[in-house]
């Protein structure tokens, strides 16, 4: 008989499944899109897609009540950020191969770890600067940076990086006190009307047609079922086991890229992306063992 421990890792494991492969299916889906539709029209589908899906599932559900308009500030910086980083990573899957895009979003926890103390308070350790030197020396070997291999997808897969991470900061502040309908809410809202100006500036927003529409429902799923499929695993098995699980997502799509675009297999990224998950794992198993009580 599987004992719970050993149940809750393999159920674990089996939503990081359904994560992984929707954050793949969103990078293939949106570099489909983008032939057609620019980031910024892409991001705004997406929003209207997942803020149809929010409303759904919380009426649903009876949680729509939890909206409330405490933190709003907190909700537009959190957004900001997260609208910031995922129109770039939009961008960067069309500009460089996917396990490159993939290797340098891993860098968000890292990111978290240097402007927590500014934003949370939290308090620099020695095990998070080296966890952060270990991601940086990561970054490098990814990037390589020269005049022949740095390009502007490089750098706006980097920067779509430290989006994200403002993101993850701003939504654990604002879980201390908000439910995940009222997040959500907000985040698929209030990206909906920034998708609208930004897409809307020039006076032409794109209409999707019979072939962009599924893509783009495609994309709003994924990216919802993604990190639902995330946030429930966390909350099965320990970081420890799930952050491991959650790289599997660069030899996966490293094979997507190769199979489906003719992208070769580079070991400088699969390095560096060693070093990237090293300082990651180093964070998460000190900071875990600083919780426990000792026995």
């Amino acid at each position: 008989m599987i004992e719970g421990g050993t149940r809750n890792v393999l159920t674990a494991a089996l939503w990081m499944t359904g994560a992984i492969a929707s954050f793949s299916t969103m990078a293939v889906a949106g570099r489909a899109v983008s032939f057609q539709l620019d980031t910024f029209e892409i991001m705004m589908y997406r929003s209207i897609v997942g803020l149809l899906i929010v409303l759904g599932v919380g009426a649903a559900a009876g949680t729509l009540g939890q909206i409330t308009r405490r933190h709003m500030g907190l909700h537009l910086i959190r957004n900001v950020g997260h609208f910031t980083g995922q129109n770039l990573w939009f961008f960067a899957v069309t500009m460089i191969p996917l396990a490159q895009v993939f290797a340098l979003e891993f860098t968000s926890p890292l990111w978290v770890l240097v402007l927590s103390p500014l934003v949370l308070g939290e308090r620099f350790t020695q095990a998070r600067v080296i966890a952060a030197l270990l991601g940086f020396v990561g970054i490098l070997i990814v990037a390589r940076p020269s005049p022949e291999s740095m390009n502007i997808g490089v750098m706006t897969a980097a920067l779509a990086a430290i989006g994200f991470a403002v993101s993850i900061i701003f939504t654990k502040r604002l879980t201390r006190t908000e439910s995940l309908t009222c997040i959500l809410f907000y985040m698929t809202a209030m990206q909906v009307v920034m998708g609208l100006v930004c897409a809307g500036y020039d006076g032409d927003i794109a209409l999707p047609d019979a072939s962009t529409l599924p893509l783009l429902v495609l994309i709003g799923c994924a990216g919802l079922l993604a990190h639902f499929c995330l946030t429930t695993a966390l909350a099965l098995a320990p970081a420890t086991v799930v952050v491991p699980l959650d790289f599997v997502r660069l030899p996966l799509i490293a094979v997507v890229g190769m199979a489906f675009y003719g992208e070769p297999l580079d070991m400088f990224v699969f390095l560096g992306a060693l070093f990237i998950f090293g300082g990651n794992y180093l964070n998460i198993w000190t900071e875990t063992r600083r919780r426990v009580p000792s026995v």
